[in-house]
């Protein structure tokens, strides 16, 4: 069973790859379409997130993503105790 693991969490993602992959382009079309009823904007990572189980190229961006995200957390944290 394929996982993803993004920061300190794991989350398991079922299936064949073909259908992973139809999946993720589902979703992200799902999420360009945000603005109408039933359909969001969180459709747009979860999208990309399940893509990256088996897109390397995606799976890069994932990561970059994740790298940065971590960097300007850590920047926040830094900030936060440094102005006391």
């Amino acid at each position: 069973m394929a996982a993803v693991r993004f920061g300190s969490r794991k989350v398991h993602v079922p299936g064949p790859p073909l259908v992973r992959i139809v999946l993720g382009i589902i979703l992200i079309c799902g999420g360009i379409l945000g603005f109408l009823p039933i359909l969001g904007f969180w459709m747009l990572p979860l999208g990309v997130l399940v893509l990256s189980v088996d897109l390397h190229p995606v799976r890069r961006i994932r990561r970059r993503v994740e790298v940065w995200w971590g960097r300007r957390q850590q920047t926040k944290s830094d900030d936060a105790s440094g102005a006391v």
